[in-house]
């Protein structure tokens, strides 16, 4: 999964990404254990609060993990409202009727079928998105439907059905051939025989294409995915329907039981998990979740093996990285640009700002990971590690800084390198873009910039105070000045008109 965004959308994203919590919603990490979460039709629901420039409202309600738009799903309950006997079954009748058509079960049957069928009788029905057994030909007589459904056609079912392209729900956007083959090659190289594909349909599909073709690869994987579709082209051990912001299986504890036996096979050894969230989507949330995965798959370890971690490959926007690490300690950002089939913008071979955003997140060390020199990556001896070509090292932070793939510059004010479009603004005491908001909040305090702490519980806020005060005078009195020589000019040329006018009227006479 990779997000939809419109020219200047990446830039926008990077914004909301540093000023998290200014306004909107927060999701409440740690609710009641006592209290479970109301269901809706996505599974259980996030608690969140609503936060206003860094201050929490008091009351807190219950939405849907999933979708950010309520048109998608306009689930909402305030946490201390209580619902009648009536209301509750209305909420359990709706989540049913949303529930995908055919049961885990009924989706394998008609698949086990229909592959039995010659090749004249295999049809798929673009509109419904389904595929088709002699039975149903009758009900989808005027619709579009393809005929000869090849076994290789089979074997790539996300170049069959129509990417779901609502970026606040499912932000369905395919990797590109090109990543998708880095991917596949790197894992191999890397010795993983087994990959958790989490919300990656298509790196899903070419694992199992090269372990089909190529006798030698003995890698295998499972798709645990929020589309339901993907259900009528893989039996139970291949794909889980799945919902990544709030760990629930919609098939419950069968599928739960299949993803843990995949994870705890031989013991945990050679599993890696991969995951493409929307952008979108919330990072703590996700977090929450990854680190569930990472219990299950803990629970297969022996005593002497609880200080190893799974690997985990997290693709996602570079401007997440402080929030991510934030979370993970032990991951660090790889220079390779991940890039989307279905996306205008996040494609290979684009310069400069229009380069795609999305990077990898590993807490393999990034020394053991070797980038394609042929697509303009080289290795930087003083980091040990693979670099984009103009991710130029600097001698002053002792590290190559560059996250977006342009070469950045050194901040000796800040004391660290920045985009080469920033400049280093005397009120705000930090590098930012030309026109930025020097009242903007930042990332973790709005006051301090510090992550383990909000707004209301900084120790400078009445410095902070102070020193807005000092910075709303200063910006009035430039205000006041460029009115008044707005005035001053706008009179003087009055004046001017009004001479003209009276030279001209004396000719006249």
């Amino acid at each position: 999964m990779a997000p939809l965004r419109k020219p200047g959308e990446a830039a926008e994203a990077e914004g909301s990404a540093v000023r998290r919590e200014s306004s909107g919603a927060e999701v409440v990490l740690s609710p009641d254990p006592a209290a479970p979460a109301p269901l809706c039709p996505h599974g259980p629901t996030l608690l969140f609060v609503k936060v206003n420039q860094g201050r929490e409202e008091t009351r807190r309600f219950y939405a849907c993990s999933a979708c950010r738009d309520r048109k998608d799903c306009n689930f909402f309950q305030w946490e201390d409202e209580k619902l009648s006997g009536a209301r509750l079954a209305a909420r359990e009748a709706h989540n049913q009727r949303c529930q995908p058509p055919l049961t885990r079960m009924q989706c394998v049957e008609r698949y086990l079928k229909f592959i039995e069928l010659p090749l004249s009788q295999r049809k798929f029905c673009q509109r419904c998105q389904q595929l088709l057994l002699p039975d149903d030909w009758g009900e989808h007589c005027e619709h579009q439907v393809l005929g000869d459904i090849s076994v290789t056609q089979l074997k790539r079912p996300s170049q069959l059905l129509y990417p779901l392209e609502n970026k606040k729900t499912y932000a369905q956007y395919l990797f590109a051939d090109r990543s998708c083959r880095f991917f596949v090659d790197l894992l191999s190289s890397l010795g993983f025989r087994r990959v958790l594909c989490v919300g990656t349909p298509r790196l899903h599909e070419l694992i199992r294409l090269k372990a089909s073709d190529d006798k030698k690869s003995n890698i295998k994987s499972i798709l645990l995915d929020i589309d339901f579709r993907y259900s009528q082209f893989y039996m139970e051990d291949s794909f889980c329907h799945y919902n990544m912001f709030n760990h629930h299986f919609f098939d419950g504890k069968a599928a739960l039981e299949e993803c843990r036996a995949f994870l705890q096979e031989d013991e945990g050894e050679g599993v890696i998990m991969v995951t493409d969230p929307p952008f979108g989507g919330l990072v703590e949330p996700l977090a929450i979740t990854f680190k569930k995965l990472i219990a299950l798959w803990k629970e297969g370890q022996s005593q002497d093996d609880s200080h190893k971690e799974l690997p985990i490959f997290w693709i996602f926007p570079y401007f997440f990285e402080s929030r991510i690490r934030q979370i993970f300690p032990s991951f660090c950002m790889l220079d390779y640009q991940v890039d989307y089939d279905n996306h205008a913008l996040y494609k290979h071979g684009k310069t400069g700002r229009k380069q795609s955003p999305v990077r990898i997140f590993t807490n393999i060390p990034p020394n053991k990971i070797i980038l394609p020199t042929e697509e303009g990556y080289r290795f930087c001896p003083l980091c040990q590690r693979y670099v984009s070509l103009e991710n130029q090292h600097c001698e002053h932070c002792d590290s190559c800084t560059s996250k977006d793939g342009r070469k950045w510059n050194h901040c000796f004010l800040c004391k660290k390198c920045v985009k080469p479009s920033w400049i280093h603004c005397s009120i705000c005491n930090h590098c930012a873009v030309p026109d930025h908001s020097c009242e903007g909040p930042k990332d973790g305090c709005f006051i301090c910039g510090e992550l383990d702490h909000k707004r209301t519980a900084c120790p400078n806020i009445s410095l902070s105070k102070k020193a807005n005060k000092a910075v709303r005078k200063q910006k009035q009195r430039k205000s006041n000045k460029m009115k008044l020589e707005t005035t001053k000019g706008q009179s003087m040329n009055h004046t001017s008109v009004t001479r003209k006018k009276k030279r001209r009227e004396k000719a006249h006479q």
